[in-house]
């Protein structure tokens, strides 16, 4: 097969491929009724959605429920970064006029918040990281550039590997150097990546601007972005602040469980912060606030008035019977696996997001927003079932700032995982720390054992 055969054979399902596919998919379905009968938790949930206990941590606290006379009734949200109210964190470094991702970093990292001089010698040490290998750009990012940044990252991350002389000592001090790297090294692998795509895929102009140091991460991200590198202060302060929030979820969050896991087969740090990147880069984790812009784009066509909230509400209802939007019955950014009340992130985002809407010009839609956040709920309410109650999460906003930002709808994701990466440092360092046994829960086999056949007799 010729070379241009074979690269087009990896997007073709021919005929064959169907058919096969549809004996695989015989083979593999397992009655739903069984993973009741063997109380199997399905997605490591118990009937009423309440986590199965796997492990223990130091970093985060979510706090989704209060106990009422002895019985767990829901509550409004609070999330807990090393003991600190999240709302505490944010309102204290923006009151002081600071931005605020190093210095939670350094929290999440190290346990306590940072001293004036310890903080700027952090900083200093994370601008001193913010440098990649010699041609780098040009030799790994700008070479086959892919449609799908969150892929552009992972094997960027992946490459490092080669650069790095210490790349399999798993001893605390090399892997926390390596983390550091990757805190720093993020923003830029993930905007170049954008860049090269956007160049080689759109034809769009080709920028590459080198990070400054004295300048924030947030500063730092719409400086490399932005082909003129011009932005505002509130644009900074908001995208800082969205920065901390998504920085850190709890141990049980899909990618970070998978840096648990990973990291406890002993493996290297680039391959953990791998995983966790495909993880993440999942619709149902990661790319949820993409769906929520998406959705909005086909509501505001859909709806002549958004001010009606009649017109509004027939909308929504068509979400919820799988006749609009990807016909998938959900209304996106509405409901959280663990808070039911309300999400103290979408809380705290809330209200600078009004600032930055009046700051655009982008009234209207903000106005739109808040109509669909106190219609959804009720409306999801009179049509299901719920064990618990339901509210909008961090993603119903996060969308829509990144859209008033401009930062386009392929750093999304990317965006969240610069943030994330510090929470997967730190629970991967405190896996290490409390080495044990290798992650590996049970699987019960159901299908019959069988004697082999001969080729004659199948």
């Amino acid at each position: 097969m010729g070379s241009t055969e074979n690269t087009n054979a990896y997007s073709e399902i021919t005929p064959q491929i169907v058919k096969l596919s549809e004996i695989g998919e015989q083979c593999n379905e397992i009655d739903a009724d069984l993973f009741t009968r063997f109380h199997v938790y399905r997605g490591l949930r118990d009937l009423n959605g309440k986590g199965v206990l796997t492990g223990l941590t130091h970093i985060s606290d979510i706090i989704a429920t209060k106990d009422v006379d002895g019985e767990s009734v829901p509550a409004d949200g609070e999330l807990y970064y090393r003991g600190y109210n999240i709302k505490d964190l944010i309102r204290g470094f923006t009151s002081e006029n600071r931005f605020g991702f190093e210095e939670t970093a350094y929290l999440l990292l190290f346990g306590y918040l940072p001293k004036k001089a310890e903080l700027k010698e952090f900083s200093k040490l994370l601008a001193f990281y913010r440098s990649l290998p010699t041609s780098f750009v040009r030799d790994i990012i700008m070479k086959a550039p892919s449609r799908d940044m969150m892929n552009t990252l992972a094997r960027s991350v992946l490459t490092l590997y080669s650069y790095d002389d210490l790349a399999d000592d798993v001893t605390l001090p090399n892997v926390l150097r390596q983390c550091l790297q990757l805190i720093s090294l993020f923003p830029m692998l993930s905007i170049y990546g954008y860049q090269a795509y956007n160049h080689y895929h759109e034809g769009q102009s080709l920028y590459i601007h080198q990070p400054v140091d004295k300048l924030s991460a947030a500063e730092n991200i719409l400086h490399l972005l932005r082909p003129d590198s011009a932005y505002t202060e509130l644009e900074a302060k908001l995208l800082d602040i969205c920065l901390v929030l998504h920085m850190e979820h709890g141990g049980g969050n899909n990618s970070t469980f998978t840096t648990h896991v990973v990291t406890s087969s002993m493996t290297d740090t680039y391959s953990t912060m791998a995983a966790a990147i495909g993880s993440l880069k999942g619709p149902r984790h990661g790319g949820a606030n993409i769906k929520v812009v998406r959705m909005f784009e086909e509501l505001k066509e859909e709806v002549k008035d958004w001010k009606d909230d009649e017109e509004i509400s027939v909308y929504l209802k068509r979400l919820l019977h799988k006749e609009a939007f990807d016909r998938a019955g959900l209304i996106y950014g509405v409901g959280h696996a663990i808070y039911s009340k309300s999400d103290p992130r979408a809380l705290v985002l809330k209200h600078f997001v009004s600032l930055l809407a009046e700051e655009k010009g982008m009234g209207d839609e903000w106005g739109l927003y808040q109509r669909v956040e106190e219609l959804a709920p009720r409306l999801i309410a009179e049509e299901r079932r719920m064990y618990k109650g339901v509210s909008i999460n961090v993603d119903f906003y996060s969308g829509f700032v990144y859209q008033m930002l401009n930062l386009p709808i392929e750093l999304y994701t990317p965006i969240f995982a610069i943030a994330r990466i510090v929470g997967w440092s730190a629970h991967r360092m405190e896996e290490l720390t409390n080495v044990g046994k290798i992650i590996r829960p049970a699987f019960k086999a159901i299908g019959p054992h069988k004697p082999y056949l001969p080729m004659r007799k199948r």
